[in-house]
């Protein structure tokens, strides 16, 4: 093997292991600022003063040198570079990089806001939670299209089975609501939060089956594999999501709505909101569609839950 041959043989395995290495970075970000704070007790009281500069305006150490932070803290840049060791760095570029990866992650709770002005009653939560609520589903009746929601309804009750897919705190406790509304109306339907298993459920579907597929982003990849699946087995996709997503591509009808979150991070997000009306629609336009058979349904629930417990007829179903 000639000298050249050696020369790129030699130069692709190191692109190669560079490639790698980039790949296996951006998929794991290092948590420096948590790596920080729990490294805290064990540092100098030189590092210390370090940490305490970097704690205390992140923005500035990404952007700052290491003769402006040991200024700040009052340390010599040498302890600066120990610092960057003593957390887990191999050096304060590594630390940098690092660092402003965590910032990209996490600069609405580094940075907070001032709090919410207080409504008349002297609550700020009642402006910040009502009125994001009030903006959601205002949204949905502004970008939901009624046909949709009615094509929706024929779809699920007519079909054999429904299952819904939804993966994550919020997606997951929307698909069981999902299925809570939907077997209501007497309709076959199953939710399911495990990524295995909504692949293997996905691979069991049929021409008349249908799936309803929940995600506030649109880009979980297990339920939009799911969605892929269970297409190439000819079954129906409904995706409540966000517009323009890669769930939204891929469904055969997508119900969207974008709903910006409120810069607070300490308030709960109000997509919730927003996805609980489209599944209202949705439910409510398969009950129509059922009735009388769904009014039947729902009588017999009713009246199992009255002999059950004690109650009124205009109560919360079975709630």
């Amino acid at each position: 093997m000639t000298d050249s041959v050696l020369d790129q043989t030699a130069g692709k395995a190191d692109r190669q292991r560079a490639e790698d290495k980039n790949e296996s970075y951006s998929q794991h970000i290092p948590d420096i600022l948590s790596q920080i704070r729990d490294s805290y007790g064990e540092l100098r009281p030189a590092e210390r003063r370090v940490a305490d500069v970097v704690l205390a305006d992140v923005t500035f150490s990404v952007d700052a040198s290491n003769a402006e932070i040991a200024r700040r803290a009052d340390v010599s840049e040498p302890t600066v570079t120990r610092f960057c060791r003593a957390i887990g760095c191999d050096g304060v570029r590594d630390f940098k990089l690092k660092l402003a990866q965590s910032v990209v992650v996490g600069r609405l709770y580094l940075s907070p806001l001032p709090p919410p002005e207080p409504s008349e009653d002297g609550s700020p939560l009642w402006n910040v939670v009502f009125g994001e609520a009030r903006k959601a589903l205002s949204l949905v009746e502004r970008s939901v299209e009624p046909a949709d929601i009615v094509r929706c309804g024929e779809l699920i009750a007519s079909a054999h089975q429904v299952v819904v897919f939804g993966l994550g705190g919020s997606s997951t406790a929307l698909a069981q609501e999902t299925q809570n509304r939907l077997f209501r109306y007497g309709v076959v339907v199953s939710a399911y939060s495990d990524p295995y298993v909504m692949k293997m459920t996905a691979s069991t579907l049929k021409p008349n089956d249908v799936v309803i597929a929940i995600s506030s982003t649109g880009r979980t990849r297990e339920v939009v594999e799911s969605v892929t699946l269970a297409k190439h087995y000819r079954a129906k996709t409904i995706a409540i999501t966000a517009p323009d997503s890669d769930l939204a591509a891929e469904a055969d009808i997508a119900l969207t709505v974008d709903v910006p979150e409120f810069p607070d991070p300490l308030k709960p997000t109000a997509s919730r909101y927003a996805f609980l009306a489209i599944i209202d629609l949705v439910s409510t336009a398969v009950g129509y569609r059922l009735d009388p058979d769904s009014r039947e349904t729902l009588r017999r629930i009713k009246y199992t839950v009255l002999n059950h417990r004690k109650g009124k007829v205009l109560e919360p179903l079975g709630d």
